[in-house]
């Protein structure tokens, strides 16, 4: 299944052709966001409809003089609120930030956007400091999941920690979203609301003006319709020239399910979804086997006395911690609190001890093409048990967190696509690779998409 929402390259050639304009598309997206029936209150921290109207009527004069500046020219794009806007401060979902300094630059992503002539509508919501992977926040109101949205108010998790980013997307309010990974942040949200995501390799794409969780482990990528829109929209974030996607030869590609993990707890719907998306790759040529990765249950001891996204994120929260606790989301700031009990020593243990463990999966894989593994064992819960229960949600967050975790753990990349039958509850199916194999997973994972979508 892919999504129902318009791609890129639908949008680029009706921009083309004249059939639209940039200021129709961006007054489209705004009017979605504004639409006090909708979600854009709590999807969007700051809405920039003056500079998005701007910026399209920018890019129809451009386009009319025949400069069309790369196949984003023109298209409504959502941030999330962790990168620098110049003029702005940048809160990450939080309000314990509101007064600090606004950003002297935009981040380097932002910049290449811009260049590229994208129509930049505003700042997405998002768990607090991307600390958690279900996309509750307190402070701004959790983004509905556009599957179960409840006629009380209640309604579904959109996943996290790029929350508003898949919902922007979902309800038209963009055509695609930038994200970070940490954990899964940008794979989670799509798998739980019927997107594709890519997460790059870290190296790819400059961090320089985004506010980290872990410098260790984050990572910038889009969320979008297909898999050829999170191709181009990575390209541009990295820098590249994008380039027509070929998709790679399904018959007869290695990919493997690990044993180890992944395939446990999974729901009846995400299985009978992940199950059946295999057995159709198997149809057409892919050879899919089962292949131990002992590693893949090692982590928790790895991380017995805390975690790098643990460490970091107390390092730089531990003084307004001490004096603003109470403006902090109370469970963020106690999955950050462990962090003042991590030694150095115990910082260096896990450091090397990474490294050792990105040896030993690689050596597991390295004759694959791609894992093959549900991006999360779960369908979307509902908020408001989650809300009225600490135990269930620390549960439920290191469920949803553990598979993606793994390729961020590895320096890897990975993509997730929507697998689940319409009018289900949207399962992902993640490809995940060693890092640098980037371009091999973009292919296959047109491949995959292209036979999830054929006729049954």
């Amino acid at each position: 299944m892919v999504s129902n929402r318009p791609t890129l390259h639908r949008l680029a050639d009706d921009l083309s052709s004249r059939r639209t304009s940039a200021v129709e598309l961006a007054q489209a997206a705004l009017a979605r966001a504004e639409d006090p029936a909708g979600e854009g209150a709590r999807v969007f921290t700051v809405l920039h409809r003056e500079r998005a109207l701007a910026m399209a009527r920018a890019s129809d004069t451009l386009r009319a003089a025949g400069i069309v500046r790369s196949p984003l020219e023109g298209i409504p794009v959502s941030i999330k609120d962790l990168f620098d806007i110049v003029g702005e401060v940048t809160c990450a979902g939080s309000i314990v930030l509101r007064g600090q300094p606004p950003a002297a630059r935009n981040a380097s992503i932002v910049d290449r956007l811009i260049a590229a002539g994208a129509v930049i509508v505003g700042r997405t919501n998002m768990t607090e400091f991307a600390f958690s992977g279900l996309g509750l926040n307190p402070h701004y109101g959790t983004p509905r999941n556009p599957w179960g949205r409840g006629s009380d108010g209640s309604g579904r998790i959109p996943g996290g920690s790029s929350s508003g980013s898949a919902v922007s997307v979902t309800d038209g309010m963009c055509a695609a979203a930038i994200g970070t990974d940490t954990g899964g942040s940008v794979r989670i949200p799509s798998a739980l609301c019927g997107l594709t995501g890519f997460k790059p390799t870290a190296r790819r794409v400059p961090m320089d003006g985004v506010l980290p969780l872990s410098r260790a482990l984050d990572s910038i990528g889009p969320l979008a319709a297909s898999v050829r829109c999170c191709a181009l929209v990575d390209a541009i974030l990295a820098g590249e020239t994008p380039q027509p996607l070929a998709p790679a030869e399904l018959d007869g590609a290695r990919l493997a399910i690990p044993e180890d993990v992944v395939l446990d707890d999974m729901d009846e719907q995400v299985a009978r979804s992940f199950d059946a998306a295999c057995a159709r790759l198997a149809r057409q040529g892919a050879r899919i086997r089962r292949l131990r990765i002992p590693a893949f249950a090692q982590l928790p001891q790895l991380h017995a006395r805390g975690t790098l996204a643990t460490a970091e994120a107390w390092a730089a929260n531990r003084t307004l911690a001490k004096t603003s606790a109470e403006a902090y989301d109370p469970r963020v700031l106690a999955r950050m609190r462990p962090g003042q009990v991590m030694g150095a020593a115990d910082l260096l243990d896990l450091q090397a001890a990474r490294q050792r463990w990105i040896a030993e999966v690689g050596a597991c894989i390295d004759d694959v093409d791609a894992l093959l593994m549900p991006t999360v064992p779960i369908v979307a819960p509902p908020i408001a048990p989650l809300q009225a229960d600490d135990e269930l949600y620390t549960r439920t967050n290191a469920l949803v967190l553990r598979n993606p975790t793994l390729i961020n753990f590895l320096d890897g990349c990975a993509i997730s696509l929507p697998c689940h039958e319409a009018g289900s509850a949207p399962v992902g199916l993640m490809l995940a690779a060693a890092g640098g194999r980037d371009a091999r997973i973009l292919a296959l994972a047109l491949a995959v998409e292209a036979a999830l979508a054929a006729p049954r």
